[in-house]
């Protein structure tokens, strides 16, 4: 049974040959080609709706309506909100089945080649959804959170080591130091929770990694440096773990000088907070003309941006010769869309002192710099769906226009981009780590925007040597979609 939901309270070119045949061509569903017309986010606004709204109650019982989906070519993005919806609503077990369901999706994941031939010709929507290289870590921090609210730090253990792992695939997926293959915060969450476990040595080499890349990577990609908070947890931890060396070295590194406190009487709060809602994708569209060169080339060419793709093509009297009669073209991309938080700021004050929730993820950010960084490969795989899909209007006009005509308009209303992505996600993570005193603590959550403070109350108890977790989502945005 579901509970009601808490803590949320929103207030407002490789050269390819096709042999395609007419009956080919018009044994193509017409409800596949007109649902390319909506975006992904269209296409569930109830759902979108109702969750951005905080109806989280409403959203899950939409998702559970829509079991096809299940088993659909979405079924990643299924599971992910569902395991999304249960951990807002408190159902945390419930939540890490939906999770773990993802997580095994994407270890299981073969292309379906049929299908992803079947994209160059109609558009990507008919692959199954693979998943973006960070949905799939933040699925796990997902896991990793609902562990530690139900105190199990085993289990937390063990998505920081399926985390890492991941974050190894990204290392040997990507070569170029400019790629998203390391991410900051992860591994200060893996650092986070080996330190609640009382385990200081591995939590000091994750703060140790994350400190490295915050400096590097994550300064230059998205220009967001270590939190302060890490950094004292890194000098804490070393010296916990027998690292007199290393705590020296970083102490004149960060120019901080580390002194040690006694244990507090009710333990610790580590309170992550997740400030509005990651990016959506949608469509944009670039025209080119098609020019045709020497040596069996073709170019498609853009001057406002300027590009210039190369084609290669048969020359022969009955090959495919019909490409360089085109004259132009329009091609499909996915863009990302930014749903800007209504928030900017957060702390928490207990007992009149202030602890600023600082930003240690920008899931936005690293969601528009991956689309960036495969857009001449998007570029490329459209221009040669629609190479493809134009010769073979021009060879069917040739036998019959009107024939030819109708292919060309299944090519126009096929020529669609995929915008299908994790769209429950946070725009970004902040967090802090609070003393406790035994017994109860009132803390107070006080989150500004454009129209002032809002202040939400907390009651924790305190209890010694503990670590407790807390999450709290804003859903608000400064504008709609």
């Amino acid at each position: 049974m579901r509970r009601n939901p808490q803590l949320i309270f929103p207030t407002y070119p490789n050269h390819h040959t096709f042999m395609v045949s007419r009956k080919t061509i018009f044994s193509i569903p017409v409800f596949i080609l007109l649902s390319g017309c909506a975006s992904f986010y269209q296409l569930n606004y109830e759902f979108n709706k109702n969750f951005e709204q905080g109806n989280i109650e409403e959203a899950a019982n939409i998702l559970d309506q829509n079991k096809k989906a299940a088993k659909s070519k979405t079924r990643f993005l299924y599971y992910a909100n569902q395991g999304v919806v249960e951990h807002l609503l408190g159902n945390y077990q419930e939540s890490n089945k939906w999770l773990e369901q993802a997580y095994l999706f994407g270890e299981d994941y073969h292309k379906n080649y049929l299908n992803f031939a079947a994209s160059y010709f109609l558009n990507p929507n008919l692959i199954v959804y693979p998943g973006e290289d960070h949905e799939h870590l933040i699925l796990l921090y997902y896991k990793a959170l609902n562990f530690l609210k139900m105190e199990d730090y085993d289990a937390a253990l063990v998505e920081c080591r399926r985390l890492n792992q991941r974050l190894y695939e990204l290392g040997d997926k990507y070569l170029s130091e400019n790629k998203y293959q390391k991410d900051a915060f992860i591994q200060n969450l893996m650092g986070i929770i080996y330190d609640a476990s009382g385990d200081y040595n591995n939590a000091f080499i994750a703060y140790r990694n994350s400190l490295e890349i915050y400096q590097n990577e994550f300064s230059e990609m998205f220009g967001l440096s270590a939190p302060e908070q890490l950094k004292k947890d890194l000098l804490r931890t070393a010296s916990l773990a027998g690292f007199p060396e290393e705590l020296d070295k970083f102490s004149e590194e960060l120019g901080m000088e580390y002194k040690p406190l006694p244990p507090t009487s009710g333990g610790e709060l580590v309170f992550f907070w997740h400030n509005g809602l990651s990016p959506v994708k949608d469509e944009w569209s670039i025209n080119f003309v098609a020019v045709k060169g020497d040596g069996g080339q073709i170019f498609f060419q853009n001057e406002e941006y300027g590009l210039n793709f190369p084609f290669y093509y048969d020359t022969s009297e009955d090959g495919n010769a019909s490409i360089t009669d085109l004259t132009g073209t329009r091609v499909a991309f996915p863009k990302y869309v930014e749903r800007e938080p209504f928030f900017q700021y957060a702390s928490l004050e207990i007992d009149n002192y202030y602890y600023p929730l600082e930003k240690a993820e920008d899931i936005n950010a690293i969601a528009f710099k991956t689309l960036r960084e495969r857009m001449l490969e998007e570029l490329g795989k459209g221009l040669l769906r629609v190479a493809i899909k134009k010769t073979v209007e021009k060879q069917v006009r040739k036998e019959d226009e009107t024939l030819g005509f109708l292919v060309g308009l299944v090519n126009f209303a096929s020529e669609q981009a995929d915008t299908r992505n994790w769209q429950t996600m946070p725009h970004s993570i902040h967090y802090s780590r609070v003393p406790l005193e035994e017994g109860e603590n009132e803390i107070t959550l006080h989150t500004e925007g454009p129209r002032g403070e809002n202040s939400q109350t907390f009651t924790f108890m305190g209890e010694k040597g503990k670590t407790q977790f807390q999450t709290y989502q804003s859903l608000e945005s400064k504008s709609t979609l």
